[in-house]
């Protein structure tokens, strides 16, 4: 069944549209996040639960990335609409039971909308799909890890098996998940990053040294321009409106630069402050630039160029000549390529904008000294992604951007540790230099070959080549590109594992064996042998601090993901191995494997720790650190001290050919993008208010100009169909045409409605991240079946 046209879903009649917000928050967030609290959770446990959400006594949010406050500057109700609706579906008092499992086949829940399948609450038993089967039934604990280690342990070799995770785990749980795929004998370690920040990684390593961003909260609120890039804050980071709101409150700038008007740049009620509740809030947004899908990279080097012409036009009064003599490499290529590479209209053609549009941000940039950029999905997932990301960087380095107090670059990460996760090891490619001190203090030899990402491991499994899929957490079947084609190769798994709380599409598209085993979450309390414990987490701009559940769990038979992990690891590097045992087989990793005391780990997650400190750079005398009020930030050479670890020890100026791709007559470019009602694959509701749509999501948002051009009408019923190289048929079907105002020649939909029409095979170059912004489309009138 095409993933749209699912139970509990509202018809195409059923929509109604609106008119787009002018501004965002403000009374009805704080109307909507509480309703939807009070209707899981009910009045008490609300109270309780929302009273410690990002409090430096309480947990961190189980939604976004975004950091805290100091603890001394952070207020009652530190969170926003999404978080607090992030917390109530973890928190809501509805439960699934063995008794759910027995009225629903697999055939049907595949049948069931995402958004029906979250709605039935928190996992609470750990069930197994036998082969053959069409039904979870309960399965004890010990069973389950049992038949996780004999999958394991039975296959040809340890690479028949991948190990995704979701950005939720926590420090300690991603540290052990790496360490138990290393001592198996795979780097096949998956993760969500793949798909989304990916790009930035790899650019900001090759440029600067460190895949991270390189400002604080503090330098965020003090800059004098920030250009907020492919990124929807008032949707996926709110708080983040905050320190931009204190940023205008104390003199600087904003530029937001996206295909589609945000309400939350153009306006933000904060409903915290009189002026948020009663007036009309704070216009954010200076200069809204509306740039075509996969211009970013154009832009950025028209700025550059604009920058280079001034600093002719008046020597040594615009570049930071100082910086650039001393501390970057390849400035003379660099200028000399961008003075020459794109012409005005090949700028036009690529960005849609005017050049007035473009000379007035460049005259904001010359009257900052300060300036830092934010970017999230809206930049990394186009084919061109690491070389526009590159571009953003030397933009930067021009003016001495990078470095200093209140400037630099800024990618803002979604999930509350995916950043974490990559630090404790979450890589398929992790240097060497963290594998010698994985190995030396476990006494074992990590393996040394790369891994898998995401798409990889979907062709994987495609082909055969992997055999069992573990997850721990997310929803990987909704997440990722090519919704078939990933589908099909789950389902050509011998064993899929997944480690929930809550359940998702990802339950219902199974390998021939399957398990969920279901784990506490954030919000709730965590007692081992050892007593109560609290977990840690690093946000998106590298600080750690910790995380202590106070909710009573879900239901007894519920484990930490730690216990999870340290259970399966325990049974399967456990095992033993006959003699006949072929020496490259996974049973032979198994028995190779380091000597780890799993069940005192589980048992008291500061020997966790305790191993982290000796293993990843930073994390020296962790459990004090983490008692600091507000946690400890995280080294970082570009920022601590304006030293770059790359090759030259220099930051790096490159040079990136920009590619003019223009839209065929017919078609659109859509990107993929979120409702207010949702983060990440989650579905909290069926509403974006902020762009007037209420009562379903299967809608097409089309500029007027391209409706009339394409002779189609808004309101008019289409099917969405990819286009693209392989000649496979990719539709998603019927949806409502909405006339909005988008970037010429672009169009937007909701995911993971139309992942169907994001290919394997068209990724990022260098990352392998899916085009999810850049899928060449044509709509099709829908015909009834």
């Amino acid at each position: 069944m095409d993933p749209e046209l699912r139970t509990g879903e509202p018809r195409i009649g059923e929509l109604r549209i609106g008119e787009p917000a002018t501004s965002a928050a403000g009374v009805p967030g704080v109307a909507h996040a509480l309703a939807r609290c009070r209707e899981l959770m009910g009045v008490r446990r609300s109270v309780q639960t929302l009273r410690l959400l990002n409090q430096d006594d309480g947990y961190d949010c189980p939604g976004c990335a975004w950091p805290d406050p100091r603890p001394d500057d952070r207020s009652r109700a530190e969170f926003c609409e999404n978080g607090a609706k992030a917390v109530a579906q973890e928190a809501t008092r509805a439960r699934v039971t063995p008794e759910f499992f027995a009225a629903h086949s697999l055939t049907d829940l595949a049948t069931r909308s995402g958004h029906w399948l979250g709605e039935q609450g928190r996992l609470i038993n750990p069930v197994y799909k036998a082969a053959g089967s069409d039904h979870y039934a309960p399965v004890g604990w010990d069973e389950a890890f049992r038949i996780v280690a004999d999958e394991l342990t039975g296959l040809e070799n340890p690479d028949e098996a991948a190990f995704y995770t979701s950005g939720r785990t926590s420090n300690e749980a991603a540290f052990l998940y790496q360490l138990f795929a290393r001592a198996f004998g795979t780097n096949n370690l998956p993760d969500c990053s793949n798909m989304c920040h990916e790009s930035s990684g790899a650019a900001l390593t090759e440029t600067i040294g460190v895949g991270k961003g390189s400002v604080t909260l503090e330098d965020l609120e003090t800059a004098d321009l920030v250009l907020v890039v492919g990124q929807n804050p008032g949707t996926n980071h709110p708080r983040m409106l905050t320190s931009l709101e204190r940023l205008k409150r104390a003199g600087g700038s904003v530029v937001a630069v996206n295909p589609l008007p945000e309400a939350a740049l153009m306006r933000f009620r904060n409903p915290q402050r009189v002026s948020g509740v009663l007036g009309r809030g704070t216009a954010l947004a200076d200069q809204f630039l509306q740039i075509r899908l996969g211009g970013d990279m154009a832009l950025f080097q028209a700025l550059s160029a604009r920058l280079l012409a001034a600093e002719e036009a008046s020597p040594g009064t615009v570049l930071d000549q100082a910086f650039i003599a001393g501390h970057t490499t390849g400035f003379e290529e660099f200028a000399a390529h961008v003075r020459a590479h794109l012409t005005p209209g090949d700028v036009a053609t690529a960005t849609g904008l005017r050049p007035d549009e473009i000379d007035e941000l460049a005259g904001r940039v010359l009257a900052a000294d300060k300036v830092i950029v934010c970017w999230a999905m809206g930049l990394t997932q186009h084919p061109d992604a690491v070389a526009t990301i590159r571009e953003v960087v030397n933009f930067l380095l021009l003016r001495g951007n990078i470095g200093r107090p209140d400037a630099g670059v800024c990618p803002v990460r979604g999930h509350s540790n995916v950043q974490g996760d990559r630090t404790m090891g979450v890589w398929e490619r992790m240097p060497d230099a963290f594998l010698d001190a994985l190995g030396t203090e476990f006494g074992f030899a990590p393996p040394r070959h790369h891994g898998l990402d995401v798409v990889d491991t979907i062709r994987a499994m495609r082909d055969g080549r992997v055999k069992v899929f573990v997850a721990m957490g997310g929803n990987f079947v909704a997440a990722t590109p090519d919704s078939a084609v990933t589908e099909d190769a789950i389902r050509r798994c011998r064993l899929t594992v997944q480690v929930s709380t809550a359940l998702n599409r990802s339950h219902a598209v199974t390998g021939e064996r399957a398990l969920i085993l279901p784990t506490l979450g954030r919000t709730e309390l965590d007692v081992q042998a050892g007593g109560p414990q609290r977990v840690s987490v690093e946000d998106s701009m590298g600080s750690v601090h910790a995380s202590r559940g106070r909710l009573a769990p879900a239901g007894p038979e519920l484990r930490s993901e730690i216990a999870i992990i340290c259970g399966v690891a325990a049974a399967t590097l456990g095992h033993s191995v006959t003699a006949t045992a072929p020496a490259d087989t996974a049973a032979s990793a198994a028995n190779a494997a380091p000597a780890v005391d799993w069940a005192a780990l589980a048992e008291d997650y500061r020997r966790v720790r305790a191993h982290i400190a000796n293993v990843v750079p930073g994390f020296a005398d962790y459990e004090a650190r983490l008692d600091e009020p507000g946690g400890f930030l995280l080294p970082h050479p570009p920022r601590d001290s304006r030293t770059f670890p790359t090759p030259s020890g220099r930051a790096a100026f490159t040079v990136n050919t920009c590619e003019i791709r223009p839209t065929p007559p017919g078609h659109l470019l859509l990107q993929t993008i979120r409702s207010h009602d949702q983060y990440n694959t989650t579905i909290y509701g069926l509403d974006d208010r902020y762009r007037g749509v209420r009562h379903g999501r299967r809608v097409v948002l089309v500029s007027p100009d391209d409706l009339a051009e394409l002779g189609i009408a808004d309101g008019a019923r289409v099917d969405l169909v990819g286009v693209w190289t392989d000649g496979v048929q990719r539709r998603a079907p019927d949806f409502r045409v909405v006339s909005y105002p988008t970037a010429r020649g672009c169009a937007a939909a909701y995911f993971p409605e139309t992942n169907v029409l994001v290919p394997l095979d068209s990724t990022a170059k260098r990352s392998n991240t899916p085009t999810s912004k850049s899928i060449l489309i044509r709509l099709d009138v829908h015909l009834e079946q």
